[in-house]
């Protein structure tokens, strides 16, 4: 794997992006949308809406797609209408070709959803694609990509693999950007770890991930998972968790109804503001680890751990979060459940492979008697990685390779293209 040259992109300065005075004209409309795959699309959603907000000279008015999964983290936004969208290709152009002419949209940013991003740019709509994963596709994969996006925007990351360096070269309009991450709240900066044993109080448990479309059971990682994090926890010391994410709402109750003796544990998910708040208020994040949680934890500096992987682009994310950060803080699977390298061997079949693989071992994990690969293993692993963190690391080393501008930069990608609004009338 080699490293990725720092080749930052220069910002758009605001004033080539709408000149002069802002006129009285109507709003540009902006369609969005995020991969149903997690959270993650939609954090990323959000902060790009945040510095839409911030750049805008002209008013803006956002029609969302799909994205049902991620809805939740958005509502702080005003996004004026939602559209579900029909599962058959030539049905989704249609209903995306009909809510474009409706909704006069004139620009639209999409994160990790190829499908939808094409839908738009064959209804005429320039179009910026994110890709957060650039490290992860393989020929395999390049049917899925909008690789002739008006602009796409390929997060920095520390290493990227040969295999994916043939997808890249063939993108039209490529554009690296930083970290496509939310900005903290104010005052709070984050300062990283320094080594010394700390008592920890309170610890975030973040689980994102669960609603990917051909996840088979949502409930089987949580369910092998979070039992053996909790009493890891209590046999820290720590006293209160929450446990937050996309989680099933039927699962929550019989996960902390009966909490380990001394730690307390509530539950529920958060929106992206919130669940930055609750970054600066916790002394430890234990996070399935999706790289927009790891790279908004690093820039807060907090301490994290890497909990076992629960599909590919983790297995990758939770490698780069250790090495960046100088410390092995990541939980991995017995080889019973799946062999990391074996996954990432399949992939070059397609990233459908790698997850069969990995979907299948967790599944039949969660299907035996007791539901654990070995309760006791799986605790004695997770708390290990707890110590081994409390030891203290560079907690913001990852984020600080990559950068965290990348908000603005896509939102200022999106108003150069969105072009001059007609007045209104016209």
């Amino acid at each position: 794997m080699r490293r990725v040259p720092d080749v930052r992109p220069p910002a758009l300065r605001p004033a080539a992006v709408l000149p002069g005075p802002a006129p009285r004209r109507g709003p540009v409309t902006v369609a969005l949308a995020g991969a149903e795959f997690g959270w993650g699309s939609s954090g990323k959603l959000s902060a790009v809406l945040s510095a839409l907000r911030e750049r805008a000279r002209l008013p803006l008015r956002f029609v969302g797609l799909a994205s049902g999964l991620g809805r939740p983290l958005l509502a702080e936004h005003s996004v004026e209408h939602w559209y579900d969208l029909p599962d058959a290709a030539a049905d989704r152009r249609a209903a995306v070709g009909r809510i474009v002419r409706s909704h006069g949209v004139r620009a639209a940013v999409v994160v990790l959803d190829g499908a939808i991003a094409t839908a738009l740019q064959a209804a005429g709509v320039p179009t910026v694609f994110v890709d957060s994963l650039p490290f992860l596709w393989t020929e395999g994969d390049r049917a899925a990509l909008p690789l002739d996006a008006t602009v796409y925007c390929a997060q920095q990351c520390v290493g990227l693999p040969p295999e994916c360096e043939g997808i890249l070269a063939s993108v039209a309009s490529l554009r690296w950007v930083e970290a496509v991450i939310g900005t903290p709240p104010a005052g709070s900066t984050g300062t990283p770890g320094t080594p010394g044993t700390r008592t920890w109080r309170k610890a975030l448990v973040s689980l994102g991930g669960l609603g990917a479309p051909r996840l088979p059971d949502r409930t089987a990682y949580p369910r092998v998972v979070v039992p053996a994090v909790l009493d890891a926890l209590a046999e820290h010391g720590v006293q209160e968790a929450h446990l937050a994410g996309n989680l099933p709402a039927g699962l929550l109750g019989g996960l902390v109804e009966r909490p380990p003796a001394g730690l307390r544990v509530t539950a529920g998910p958060l929106p992206h503001s919130a669940f930055l708040s609750e970054l600066t208020r916790c002394d430890v994040l234990l996070a399935s680890p999706g790289l927009t949680t790891l790279l908004e934890a690093g820039r807060l500096g907090v301490p994290t751990v890497c909990l076992p992987p629960q599909n590919l682009s983790q297995i990758f994310n939770g490698r780069f979060h250790s090495r960046a950060v100088g410390v092995d803080v990541r939980v991995v699977w017995p080889e019973n459940v799946f062999r990391e390298e074996e996954a990432l061997g399949l992939r070059a079949k397609g990233e459908d492979h790698a997850l069969e693989l990995i979907y299948g071992g967790i599944g039949r994990v969660a299907a035996r008697a007791d539901g654990t690969p070995g309760a006791a293993g799986l605790r004695a692993a997770v708390l290990a990685a707890v110590r081994r963190a409390a030891g203290g690391a560079d907690w913001g080393a990852l984020t600080a390779a990559v950068g965290t501008g990348g908000a603005a930069q896509v939102a200022e990608a999106l108003l150069a293209i969105a072009g001059p609004t007609p007045a209104r009338g016209a």
